[in-house]
């Protein structure tokens, strides 16, 4: 599962790769599946994970090579540990389900699809637990972004837990299948009365296998179908946004000669997207590294450009909330007045807070880089701009659905998010713009990502990338992007999917629990 992410990016293995843990854990004691399931998710979240490597080195910011190195693989194992949890919690629950383990029959076929349907229910249920926290990044359903746009759509139904659903299920029935061969293969396993004719072509494991085929293509005919609607592009809802790629190193942003090279890069992009009439230019994340406060306006050569080309600005900077940092994205008109702002909501652990400060705080500076902690916005914000309401994410956040969803529900027409990326890989990179575009599809909305080092680009509601920069370069680039107004049944419902499968789980448990 960890190959089907950037950098192998083969998202069809997401199809098949848990099938040989849920066969293990099916025939397992308790502790063996605890084990398997967490070595599977150690596989799995620390291939995908590994790009957190990228941090190293930070001899940049005063610190040695080896704390360097020792912040960037504890950063890296703990998130992966993290992520290996779930796995290990859903492994386990398969102790739930031993007692339909005998009745892998042709009479029994309900609950034996009454095992998938639990075992998918409890891991939806957990990856919803899991993306509610403040770590949160590798969900099955972004294995199959940017590449599955089909299976993507299901999301504009339920979110992202469409697209997870759709893998456990498939791959469950598919290790049913196997499950039933391998009994048929071993006769003294199964009381004489259950074993099924071996030549019947109604077998049991036929049957799930043509379940699991029927599934996979009706889901992706669904997909198919969302897919196909037509996007309507009315010239009055068109948007011309510009972009500005920074390409600002994290090493230098801070520093006397990084804020001056900043400047310079976003003052000459924003005048020559100007020039080019733009309806309004986008920058990253933190692409100032200042306080964004009105006595820093007259002397700020941005704010100046914008006075004078009277093109509004989304600028990333710097904010205060209760004397606090706050990580923001700026609107600023044409007059130089700020119509909107957006304060970043899920901050990243370590490198924008420290978590349980008042208990780690103390050991973790002497480790990490990590000099002053930030703080959250309110989750339920509007972000106005002078050309329509936004949906906002700031870099990490693309990860967290219920974000955008709840943006979208409130009024936002098109997305912007806007990320730094550095110092990781282009293999982050990719992974980053997978999630934005998994967003895109769910609210049915137009993004543009504007990144300091890459990939920025736009991204249609179907998913489509229109445009993608190249990484690690300075870029400027024109697009028109349309305003949207619809409600996707996800935006509207929520994720609807998880409570419904539980609950159906819990009335299958009770059934068992009776039989």
């Amino acid at each position: 599962m960890g190959m089907t992410p950037a950098p192998v990016n083969a998202w069809f293995l997401a199809w098949v790769a848990l099938v040989p843990l849920w066969i293990l854990v099916a025939t397992s004691s308790l502790k063996s599946k605890l084990a398997l399931g967490f070595a599977w998710g150690l596989g799995f979240h620390g291939l995908a994970l590994f790009w957190i490597t990228g941090l190293h080195p930070l001899t940049w910011m005063g610190v040695s090579w080896l704390a360097s190195l020792a912040i960037a693989l504890s950063c890296w194992l703990f998130i992966t540990i993290w992520g290996a949890l779930l796995v290990a919690l859903w492994a386990g629950s398969f102790k739930f389900l031993e007692k339909t383990s005998s009745l892998r029959s042709p009479k029994h076929l309900f609950w034996t699809l009454a095992r998938v349907l639990v075992g998918t229910a409890i891991w939806c249920g957990l990856e919803g637990i899991w993306s509610s926290g403040p770590l949160w990044w590798t969900s099955l359903s972004y294995t199959q972004s940017p590449h599955n746009l089909l299976i993507l759509h299901l999301g504009q139904l339920t979110g992202p837990s469409a697209t997870t659903a759709a893998i456990v299920a498939v791959n469950g029935l598919l290790a049913e299948s196997w499950l039933q061969k391998q009994l048929l293969a071993t006769p003294l396993l199964l009381r004489p009365s259950t074993r099924p004719p071996a030549a019947s072509f109604l077998s049991p494991a036929k049957i799930y296998l043509a379940i699991a085929a029927t599934l996979l293509l009706s889901l992706h005919l669904i997909g198919f179908n969302l897919y196909s609607h037509s996007l309507a592009q009315p010239p009055e809802a068109a948007v011309r946004v510009g972009l500005i790629q920074g390409n600002i190193p994290t090493r230098i942003k801070l520093y006397e000669e990084g804020i001056r090279r900043a400047l310079n890069a976003y003052v000459t992009g924003y005048n020559i997207l100007a020039d080019q009439d733009v309806d309004i230019v986008l920058t990253p994340e933190g692409a100032l590294p200042l306080y964004w406060v009105p006595s820093n306006y007259p002397s700020n050569p941005v704010y100046q450009s914008v006075l004078n080309r009277q093109v509004p600005l989304v600028l990333g900077s710097f904010g205060s909330q209760n004397e606090q940092i706050t990580q923001n994205l700026f609107a600023i008109a044409g007059n130089g007045e700020i119509v909107g702002r957006y304060s970043k909501i899920k901050l990243v652990p370590l490198g924008e807070y420290i978590p349980f400060q008042r208990f780690l705080g103390g050991l973790i500076n002497r480790l990490s880089p990590v000099e002053a902690s930030m703080v959250s916005g309110e989750f339920d914000q509007k972000f106005n701009t002078p050309v329509g309401r936004a949906i906002a994410g700031i870099c990490y956040e693309s990860a967290f659905s219920r974000l955008f969803r709840v943006q979208a529900a409130n009024g936002g027409e098109f997305i912007l998010t806007a990320s730094n990326n550095d110092p990781y890989s282009s293999t982050m990179m990719f992974q980053h713009h997978a999630q934005d575009v998994m967003r895109a599809i769910e609210t049915d909305r137009w993004a543009a990502r504007v990144t300091n080092t890459g990939y920025s680009g736009i991204v249609d509601p179907h998913g489509r990338t229109l445009w993608l920069s190249d990484n690690n370069i300075y870029e400027i680039h024109a697009e028109n992007i349309y305003r949207r107004q619809t409600r996707t049944l996800y935006v509207q419902w929520g994720d609807w999917l998880t409570p419904l499968l539980l609950v159906s789980a819990l009335a299958v448990g009770l059934g068992i629990k009776s039989d």
